[in-house]
């Protein structure tokens, strides 16, 4: 199989699916690799060392012509759509139900494709979107850091354990694995950490682990007051379901927060957790609502573009390899969990959260299976 690893084009994306220690495994497997000119310029590999590493290096529309599975980090852009086409497959962050358009031409060019982020593991986990949440939580609570100084336009204060100063509070809505990253680093440095959260023995698991200046609460109406109204910073790493018209912090519950305090929603789901949140950049990162500083940059990973590839490419080289060892419809018919983030295939939606979103006809992905 033909592997086509492109550059990204989303604004401030620097990230690269495949590191050149990728692009070595998969020519050991026996498959051509297509290196846009420049794709990993932004995480520090040079076209020399994808070359090295047995890619051909090519411009931007020879890569897409060539490439029978597309191999991204981001979702498709306008410019990208025209490439998508019934021989095709598509292998990224997909986001599906946040792009009706995408959406339109995902079925109407009948490409295949999978989301990295609807992939699950045995235990219901998410392997492929689990490094880009932790870095996301981490690199969540380093915005948190800049943004509390008084230079960048917050109160002065230093998310740490000083001497002769009240240590900080860092409220972390979910346990999982943003905010066990924003825990780490934010309890590394002192600060009281709180984590909220429905399922005790996902925080019971965690406690073995993290610090004791970690403390542990179960996500009620009374905790979220009590937090809101002593936290410095809180953050949210909760993604919201999109059919969902409720959430855990409304617009009214920012006047319960102190002056000063910081809002960070990491999983940035627009109106989604966090009743005020909308996605931001980082060339615009963060607004104001009821006074309260919010930071929602949606790629927050991009930040640490090196780490975050390695980390992805790990993740997602194992189901890669699958579908290019075995053809993508033998893929997706021996692996349970891939079939389910299958986003579409052959004009099909299998991607039954974004069929609720936005409206559409979905298709059973296990029956799918069985007639195509």
């Amino acid at each position: 199989m033909v592997i086509g690893v492109l550059k990204e084009v989303k604004p401030n994306e620097y990230r690269v699916s495949a590191v050149p220690a990728t692009v070595m495994e998969i020519v050991r497997h026996g498959h051509t690799v297509y290196v846009e000119t420049g794709a990993g310029v932004g995480s520090g590999y040079s076209d020399a060392e994808y070359e090295a590493a047995g890619a051909i290096i090519a411009d931007t529309d020879t890569v897409w012509e060539k490439a029978d599975l597309y191999y991204k980090v981001k979702e498709l852009f306008p410019q990208e759509y025209k490439w998508m086409g019934p021989d095709k497959i598509l292998f990224t962050y997909i986001h599906s139900n946040a792009h009706p358009e995408e959406t339109d031409v995902l079925l109407s060019s009948h490409v295949s494709a999978v989301a990295y982020e609807d992939v699950p593991d045995e235990q219901g986990h998410f392997p492929m979107l689990r490094p880009m949440s932790e870095l996301a939580g981490k690199g969540g609570f380093l915005a948190a850091l800049h943004y509390a100084q008084a230079v960048n336009g917050g109160p002065g204060k230093l998310l740490a354990n000083v001497a002769g100063v009240e240590t900080p509070i860092v409220t972390c809505l979910g346990c999982g694995n943003i905010g066990i990253g924003v825990a780490e680093l934010a309890a590394g440095l002192g600060n009281e950490v709180r984590i909220l959260d429905v399922n005790m023995n996902v925080m019971l698991e965690a406690k073995k682990y993290l610090p004791h200046n970690v403390s542990f609460m179960i996500s009620n109406r009374a905790n979220l007051e009590k937090c809101l109204r002593e936290t410095d910073v809180l953050v949210n790493g909760i993604q919201w379901a999109k059919d969902r018209k409720d959430h855990i912090v409304y617009r009214e519950d920012l006047k319960l927060m102190k002056p000063g305090a910081l809002l960070i929603d990491v999983a940035c789901d627009d109106n989604g957790a966090i009743e005020t949140c909308r996605s931001t950049t980082h060339d615009d990162p963060v607004y104001y609502e009821e006074g309260v500083l919010h930071y929602c940059v949606d790629n927050i990973p991009s930040a640490f573009s090196q780490t975050a590839s390695v980390t992805l490419a790990n993740s997602t080289l194992p189901y890669l390899l699958q579908m290019a060892d075995k053809g993508f419809k033998k893929a997706i018919e021996d692996n349970r969990l891939l079939r389910k983030g299958m986003t579409c295939y052959n004009g099909k939606l299998t991607l039954q959260e974004t069929a609720l979103k936005q409206n559409r006809e979905w298709t059973d992905a296990e029956e799918l299976i069985k007639v195509w």
